[in-house]
């Protein structure tokens, strides 16, 4: 399993959209790694999870083509990871297409919006639902239940292929004991995981600072849910969290953890 990371900011971007804080400066004047584009990934060529604002910008950057993708799995639907005006450009009079080629996964909140925005058009979405699991290609693709918003059922996600596991986590605070529980029966090859807050958290509950990613990882690995050799790879960073690229790497590569990037491959 392949996946890549499109993108790996919160919603304001890095450089951040209207700000001079001292992470947006930076990125600003250093580019590379600490330039970050809203979250978003790709799992072996076909199966797309969310579709941010970005989404077009990462794919030209990437050489990478939509026609490719099977699949479309929307985590919840935030601004920064559900933009549904995008979908009328996958259809005539856009392009040549007269139908959209991939499937579209996303919970009631996600299905509702793109039933009112596209009542008519040919689009095959099907609604997710958390601790259930369902079948798309050769794919079986897991919901479980984030701490993000309790008025949505924003969703992480377990995705299975070929004997490997991927839990894709972002926007997903630290999770209720009802999902602690259900992951016990999993055994992961590789975590990929927010570290919205980095080093300088804030009260709210549905991201993560990088102190409570090391509590997660740490719960995970004590289960035994993560294997020994499963990687971790963090996601999702907002400028707000105050932390460089650099700065995120030395805190956390003690712990055995990677600091994520937009453009980084993972193979597991």
């Amino acid at each position: 399993m392949e996946v890549l990371l499109l993108g790996t900011a919160a919603a304001e971007g890095i450089p951040a959209f209207y700000s001079d804080s001292r992470v947006s400066l930076y990125a600003r004047e250093h580019g590379g790694r600490d330039v970050r584009t809203r979250s978003g990934a790709l799992v072996d060529g076909a199966l797309k999870i969310d579709l941010p604002p970005d989404t077009l910008m990462q794919m030209h950057r990437e050489k990478l083509d939509a026609r490719d993708w099977s699949a479309l799995l929307f985590t919840h639907g935030d601004d920064d990871h559900f933009a549904p005006r995008e979908l009328q450009y996958c259809l005539f009079p856009f392009c040549e297409m007269e139908y959209v080629g991939f499937q579209i996964y996303g919970n009631d909140k996600v299905t509702d919006r793109i039933a009112f925005l596209y009542p008519d058009w040919p689009i095959e979405v099907i609604q997710t639902k958390s601790f259930e699991s369902f079948r798309h290609a050769d794919f079986t693709i897991t919901p479980i239940a984030a701490n993000h918003n309790a008025k949505e059922d924003s969703q992480n996600h377990l995705i299975q292929r070929a004997g490997q596991t991927l839990l894709y986590a972002t926007d997903t605070g630290i999770w209720r004991d009802s999902t602690w529980e259900f992951l016990a029966d999993f055994k992961l090859d590789l975590l990929v995981i927010e570290c919205t807050e980095g080093l300088l958290p804030d009260e709210y509950e549905g991201h993560l600072s990088a102190d409570e990613v090391l509590y997660v990882v740490d719960r995970l690995r004590n289960a035994r849910i993560l294997k020994p050799c499963a990687r971790v790879v963090t996601t999702h960073h907002s400028h707000n969290g105050n932390a460089t690229y650099e700065e995120l790497k030395t805190f956390l590569e003690p712990h055995g953890i990677e600091a994520g990037f937009d453009g980084m491959r993972i193979e597991i």
